[in-house]
């Protein structure tokens, strides 16, 4: 794994709409960029083809079959739930890939947020742009810059979000690693778990810091790997003055934006706890939330008001340069 400054080479934003499209990019380092290859000791036979009934097959199966034959890996999980991976067999390394990492991402995510969410998943391989935008709702071509997408049917507050999915893009296979695409499906898998509680608008450095924070957890990955920007700031002597806007998580600042977010979750984790994270993050992410009513949650969640942590988080952030 390459160290230090790691440049990152595929930039990620994220667009969340009211009709619960997540456009997630990736942010992925060098390491995370050779091609991948197809899984080694992994069949049809081992992870098994979903039956044709199954009901979360309907709705994508009309989108997917006008682009070719269908490919569908059946995965089992935990508690009896089973995860699905479906593609066409042009893209089956990754679908394999996919099919190899999630019931592991599955239980990481469990861990950290706790049972209450399906632990399984639907993900899908778009093999085209056109069938990308279809997969997602799109009402046209998705930039190319989106490496994948989780999407949800709009749901009332307080109910289980339905039609949920994880959609990769046709080059996503071609632009990561396995290593990458099990940290994007991390991330993804950390929105659908958290989308119950989730409200579109809500600040973007508690959604994005957390999804980050959760795809790299346990992964080893060092300071510097995750947040190269930022380090490379901090060892010129910049820090952030405040916690990063939602706008910046669009456009030129979308690196930095995601690479901050994710070190606020990484310094409540190392002085807190990951306990309080994710109190923080259902807290957060149930309101559209002010500087106001940010300072509010932290005093009541952290024991701290926003002032202060924003102050605690920058001399830690000046620590990790040292």
């Amino acid at each position: 794994m390459a160290k230090g400054r790691c440049q990152f080479v595929l930039t990620v934003a994220m667009v969340t709409l009211l009709t619960g499209l997540c456009c997630a990019l990736a942010m992925a380092p060098k390491w995370a960029l050779p091609k991948i290859r197809a899984a080694q000791h992994v069949s049809a036979d081992s992870l098994g083809q979903a039956p044709a009934e199954d009901p979360r097959l309907a709705a994508v199966r009309r989108m997917l079959e006008p682009f070719g034959p269908i490919e569908t890996l059946r995965v089992p999980g935990g508690d009896g739930t089973e995860s699905l991976v479906v593609g066409h067999p042009g893209h089956r390394a990754e679908l394999e890939v996919l099919a190899r990492e999630l019931p592991d991402a599955t239980a990481a995510i469990t861990e950290l947020w706790g049972p209450d969410w399906a632990q399984s998943a639907l993900v899908v391989v778009a093999a085209t742009p056109s069938e990308f935008a279809a997969l997602v709702r799109a009402g046209a071509d998705m930039p190319t810059e989106v490496a994948a997408a989780s999407v949800a049917d709009p749901f009332v507050r307080g109910s289980q979000p339905t039609g949920q999915r994880v959609v990769f893009s046709p080059d996503a296979g071609r632009r990561l690693s396995p290593a990458g695409l099990r940290t994007l499906l991390r991330h993804e898998l950390t929105h659908i778990a958290a989308r119950a509680v989730t409200v579109d608008g809500a600040p973007q450095w508690m959604l994005e810091g957390f999804a980050e924070y959760a795809a790299h957890r346990g992964e080893g990955h060092s300071f510097a790997d995750i947040a190269p920007t930022v380090d490379a700031a901090l060892r010129a002597g910049s820090r952030p003055a405040d916690l990063p806007r939602d706008g910046a998580f669009a456009g030129g600042a979308a690196i930095t934006a995601y690479e901050e977010a994710w070190t606020v979750c990484a310094f409540v984790a190392e002085k807190y706890d990951e306990h309080r994270l994710v109190e923080l993050y259902r807290r957060i992410a149930a309101d559209r939330l002010d500087a106001a009513g940010e300072d509010r949650v932290l005093r009541e969640v952290l024991g701290v008001g926003r002032a202060d942590f924003v102050a605690d988080w920058r001399a830690w952030l000046s620590a990790q340069a040292v």
